[in-house]
C-alpha cells in the first residue's frame, strides 16, 4: 500500500500526508480487528466441539456436528465482524489522536511510514494476502446475498491479510534471517 504513494527526501515536502496516514491506520485497525475475530471464533469453535463430546445438556441443540464442522464459516463470520469493527474504532481513534495536531506532525508520521523499510514490506505482503483472501472468501460463499456478501469478502479479507503478515515473517526472519540485501553489501565493503 505504501508503494502506492509518493515519497520524499524531507518529511517537510511529503504530499498526501492525511491519506498515507488514514489508509495506515485503517489498514492497522483492519488487521488488528482480523486477528482478534479470528481468536475468537476459533475460541468459540472449540468450545462449541468440546461441550458437544461431554454429556448432553439443552445448550447441546445450538452445537449440531452440522452446525460443528464448517469451521471456515465460523472462522470467516468472526473475522469479518472483528476486521470491520477494529477499523470502525481506528477511524475513530485517528482523529482523536491527531486532533489539533499541526501539518508538520502529519508529514513527520507519514515521511517515517515510507521511509521504514519493514513497514513497506509487511504492508505489500499484508495487502497482497487481503487480495487473495477477499477473492477466496467471495469464491468460497455460498448464497453470497443471503449470508452476506460483505462477511465473504471482509472475511476472506481479514484471514488473507493474516497469512500474508505470517508469510512476511517466514520470508524476512526465516528465510532471509533478518537481514536486507544492502546490509550484506554494506558488511562486505567495509
Amino acid at each position: 500500500m505504501s508503494h502506492l504513494f509518493p515519497h520524499t527526501a524531507y518529511a517537510e515536502d511529503q504530499p498526501l500526508v492525511h491519506t498515507i496516514l488514514t489508509t495506515h491506520v485503517l489498514f492497522r485497525g483492519f488487521q488488528s480487528g482480523a486477528a482478534i475475530g479470528l481468536l475468537v471464533g476459533s475460541a468459540r469453535h472449540s468450545v462449541a466441539l468440546l461441550r458437544q463430546r461431554r454429556a448432553p445438556s439443552p445448550l447441546s441443540v445450538l452445537y449440531t456436528p452440522a452446525r460443528l464442522a464448517f469451521l471456515p464459516a465460523v472462522i470467516t463470520r468472526s473475522t469479518a465482524v472483528g476486521a470491520v469493527v477494529g477499523m470502525a474504532l481506528m477511524a475513530v481513534a485517528l482523529p482523536g489522536r491527531m486532533w489539533g495536531r499541526e501539518e508538520i506532525e502529519w508529514q513527520d508520521r507519514s515521511w517515517r511510514l515510507l521511509e521504514n523499510k519493514g513497514q513497506m514490506e509487511v504492508d505489500t505482503w499484508g495487502l497482497m494476502g487481503a487480495g487473495v483472501g477477499a477473492v477466496a472468501g467471495i469464491w468460497g460463499r455460498k448464497g453470497l446475498v443471503e449470508r452476506g456478501l460483505w462477511k465473504g469478502i471482509a472475511g476472506g479479507a481479514g484471514v488473507g491479510t493474516m497469512v500474508g503478515v505470517v508469510g512476511y515473517m517466514v520470508w524476512r526472519y526465516g528465510v532471509e534471517g533478518g537481514k536486507w540485501p544492502d546490509e550484506e553489501v554494506a558488511k562486505v565493503e567495509v
